[in-house]
């Protein structure tokens, strides 16, 4: 028997891009094998671009510069051996190298108010799909903006570009062989905004006028070089310029305003493109003289049998012009009268009062003096003898708190050590919260005894305490406690402080973080207890609780996070409370699947389409399905708010071409859309129809074209459809001719003309602004021509 051939290498199928090179090989068992090559069925003796090749066991078919006629099945046959493999030509979209790389390197820039056309020439295998995103929303037509596309070429126009336009750009094309996506950016520069505002007052004063303002929200594209700043003075018209400021200095100050004058102040920011509008402020009345205010009281320094040295601190207050001294005043205790201790004003801040009387008290104030006047005098000093000094007692001993309740403290302590004779007549107890520096007196008398009992506290109000002994030389030196003191806390019931700022539902996107702060109260302090749908939170979940508040925080929200979150607060003595909170974790809805068109009733399609699996999680997905009547027409919203995934069209026109997509959406926005790839027609049937031609005598039967109904001028809807009609007479039959102005309307797709006996008709299917124009139907035979023109005005929806 003579041996059998056999294959030691098949045919592989093959992807290969148009223009690169391609090689089908197999290898035989038997050098002697004479192969034939077969392709799509067909055996190939000779083929554009293919060369035949076969050395010792290998036979190939080689494809120098693949092209779209080289794809397609290819079987060898030699022998007893036969193997078969596919070539697919791939042709995705392209666009020329050195034009992308200068479109995506650098940015485009306009100003504002001027047109931008952004041209983009593609190759590829057709058909190609395009689409123009900004923000990863598609861009549609309207006012300003138009999306053009040719077979060749894709446009976007934008008419009077702003501030608004300035983002990035995405160019996505796609055919069946893959997707090119181009990503550009373009720059609009224009005037800044104005300054933030209010315009703020800094300083009011006789001599200087001081206002502020913040930078501007949008400089324009162009950084701030400089404010402008201008006054007017209330009931005039004229604005005069005070002056400029660099963009670092977002205040000004000027000496050029009149006393108790009111004034109106405004500031312009300026870039390299112009000046911006001004930032007002309201109606500034501006200061007049101004005394200073009243100081401190003064303190007692030092004391002899016939002075006394006292000092004293600045008012807080200066009034509108510099310190230029002090009052100083002295009465006796007990009367009314103050007599001047100086005669003229004091500059220093410290005096020693002579000629006084022995073992006589008395009491000081001061007050400050400038170029306005005198001002308020300070509270009386703290009375002191003309005398010798002596020595004071000293400090108490053990100064401690002996109990405490929920609004009391009791303090005891021991008598200092008697000095020189020095006998204690009382005790002067003072107090300061924790968060202050001032000390006030626990008692208006002074106590008697060495314990005392302080009263009137808040709960958990925390203090310090001193004590000091008094004699007849005078107060000693104060004992304070070392530590804080403070009433014991009353229990409280643990209790959750829901306000507005939580919420019972909380809508987070995926990716975000959740962070969710609800404050509580209880004492002791409360446990706090988190749980997830019952169970205990996941190991991404951080909860911090301080300060009477407990938060949760997961940094990225991921789909598992959706569920019911429980907080809980328990105290140890049985007293608990809880609050629930439900989080549902969305995003973005995924695309559609796959979209089908069917005609289940005459002259109407049903639109159906696969799920968006953001189902599985979004409650709230919705779909909107739009339809256009041209490849390249604009998009129109057939229906919005559909909950299920089939819709039906009923205005169809027969003859017509139509696209459809279908966009999911929901609470953040609207996917990608699924779009048809072929367009949808229903072929027009064409009735037969018989005319008994009547015969008429007389009848001269070259006449030129006539109107027997003119058109007539339409106001419309937007998105409702126009029916112009007219009446046309004439022999031989007039052949009719619809313009826009003056353009041609006979091979434009979004108008329907017919013409039936005579009775002209333009269909306008759902009318756009862009429709509004005079419109104009011409009738022309052998004989003549005739014209008729109407207006169509189009309104928006109300």
């Amino acid at each position: 028997s003579v041996p059998r051939c056999y294959l030691n290498k098949q045919l592989a199928t093959m992807r290969v891009l148009k223009g690169d090179p391609a090689e089908l090989s197999c290898t035989v068992s038997k050098d002697n094998v004479t192969g034939t090559w077969f392709k799509d069925g067909l055996k190939l003796t000779s083929m554009e671009g293919v060369v035949f090749e076969k050395k010792g066991l290998v036979h190939k078919l080689i494809i120098k510069k693949a092209e779209d006629i080289h794809a397609g099945k290819y079987r060898f046959e030699g022998g007893d051996v036969k193997t078969e493999a596919s070539i697919f030509v791939e042709d995705p979209p392209q666009v020329d190298k050195v034009l992308l790389k200068n479109l995506t390197s650098v940015p485009m820039v306009a100003k504002a108010g001027e047109g931008v056309k952004l041209r983009i020439p593609f190759e590829g295998r057709g058909p190609i799909r395009t689409a123009w995103l900004k923000d990863r929303m598609e861009l549609g037509d309207d006012s300003r903006i138009r999306v053009d596309k040719t077979d060749t070429c894709t446009t976007l126009s934008i008419s009077s570009c702003d501030r608004r336009d300035c983002g990035d750009y995405k160019v996505r094309l796609k055919n069946d062989s893959g997707v090119l996506e181009i990503n550009l950016k373009l720059v609009v520069i224009d005037k800044p905004q104005p300054p933030a505002g209010p315009i703020k007052i800094v300083e009011n004063s006789a001599n200087n006028f001081t206002i502020q303002w913040k930078p501007p929200k949008d400089d324009g594209g162009k950084p701030v070089q400089r404010y402008l700043v201008e006054r007017q003075q209330v009931g005039r018209n004229d604005w005069e310029t005070l002056g400029e400021t660099p963009r670092s200095c977002t205040s000004f100050t000027t000496s050029k305003v009149e006393e108790e004058m009111s004034y109106y102040f405004r500031v312009r920011a300026m870039n390299a493109e112009g000046v911006s509008d001004a930032l007002e402020s309201g109606e500034v009345k501006t200061a007049g003289k101004a005394t200073p205010g009243a100081p401190d009281p003064p303190e007692i320094v030092s004391a002899t049998r016939d002075t006394i040295t006292i000092s004293w601190k600045g008012p807080r207050k200066t009034g509108t012009s510099q310190i230029m001294g002090y009052i100083v005043q002295k009465r006796k205790k007990g009367t009314v009268t103050w007599l001047p201790v100086t005669n003229v004003p004091v500059k220093d801040k410290k005096l020693k009062v002579t000629s006084l009387k022995k073992g006589v008290q008395y009491e000081f104030r001061v007050a400050a003096v400038n170029a306005a006047g005198t001002g308020q005098p300070s509270e009386p000093s703290e009375p002191a003898f003309a005398r010798d000094p002596t020595k004071s007692p000293g400090h108490v001993q053990d100064l401690k708190v002996s109990s405490s309740d929920s609004t009391s403290v009791t303090l005891t302590w021991n008598r200092p050590e008697v000095q020189d004779g020095n006998v204690v007549k009382g005790y002067e107890v003072e107090m300061r919260p924790c968060n202050s520096s001032s000390w006030t007196k626990c008692f208006t008398l002074p106590a008697e005894s060495t314990s005392c009992k302080v009263q009137g506290l808040q709960a958990r109000e925390k203090l310090f305490l001193r004590v000091r002994a008094l004699s007849d030389s005078g107060p000693g030196e104060a004992t304070e406690l070392e530590a804080c003191a403070g009433a014991a806390a009353p229990v409280v019931s643990p209790r959750l402080l829901i306000d507005d700022t939580v919420k019972s539902f909380l809508v987070i996107r995926a990716g975000n973080p959740i962070r969710v702060k609800i404050p509580f109260e209880g004492s002791p302090e409360p446990v706090v207890t988190w749980l997830k749908d019952g169970l205990p939170l996941p190991s991404r979940a951080a909860v911090s609780t301080e300060d009477g508040a407990t938060q949760l925080l997961l940094r990225a929200a991921e789909f598992s996070d959706s569920g019911t979150y429980t907080v809980e607060l328990g105290n140890g003595l049985g007293k608990r409370e809880t609050f629930s909170f439900q989080v549902q974790i969305t995003d973005i809805p995924q695309p559609p699947g796959a979209i089908r068109l069917e005609e289940n009733v005459p002259n109407t399609v049903t639109v159906t389409w696969d799920p968006s699996v953001s189902e599985k999680w979004e409650k709230n997905l919705y779909y909107t399905v739009l339809k256009r009547e041209s490849q390249k027409g604009p998009w129109h919203v057939l229906g919005d708010l559909i909950y299920n995934n089939k819709f039906t069209f009923t205005r169809l026109v027969p003859g017509r071409d139509y696209y459809f997509k279908v966009v999911a959406k929901n609470d953040l926005g609207a996917s990608d859309p699924a779009e048809t790839v072929q367009p949808w027609r229903i072929w027009k049937t064409k009735a037969e129809f018989r005319v008994k031609a009547q015969k008429y005598r007389g009848v001269n039967q070259n006449q030129p074209p006539r109107f027997l109904v003119p058109l007539k001028p339409h106001v419309v809807v937007t998105g409702s459809e126009c029916h112009m009609s007219c009446a046309v007479g004439g022999h031989p039959a007039p052949k009719i001719t619809w313009y826009k102005d003056s353009r041609d309307l006979s091979k434009d797709p979004n108008y329907f003309c017919t013409n039936v006996f005579g009775v002209c008709s333009l269909v306008v299917l759902q009318a756009t602004k862009q429709d509004e124009g005079e419109y104009m139907v011409e009738a022309s035979n052998d004989v003549g021509h005739a014209f008729s023109k109407a207006f169509l005005a189009i309104k928006g929806n109300s």
